[in-house]
């Protein structure tokens, strides 16, 4: 019998990415994905649920899923980003480069 072997995650990015539109897609997500991957990073950091930064914020714990997600393209306004970061007692830093 023989098996097929899953390609790693790895192999399939490198692969995907050889893909002129795929690379421009993945491009121009990366800022969106790197600002939810800070946003869950300070929240657990600081000790806080999604239910708790929901309730500081004065939202729903599934807007705050959402927000969080790298599932979906989703992209939060900057009145939400930082209310988000006061509640975790921090400030929302944004530049241009």
């Amino acid at each position: 019998m023989q098996t097929t072997k899953r390609p790693t995650f790895a192999n399939f990015k490198k692969k995907a990415l050889q893909d002129e539109e795929v690379r421009k897609e993945y491009n121009a997500l990366k800022p969106l994905f790197a600002i939810k991957k800070q946003l869950v990073a300070a929240r657990i950091a600081k000790g806080l649920t999604q239910d708790e930064i929901a309730k500081k914020i004065g939202t729903s714990k599934s807007n705050i899923s959402r927000l969080e997600s790298l599932n979906n393209s989703y992209m939060p306004n900057l009145a939400t980003l930082m209310k988000y970061a006061e509640a975790l007692g921090m400030r929302l830093d944004i530049g241009l480069r």
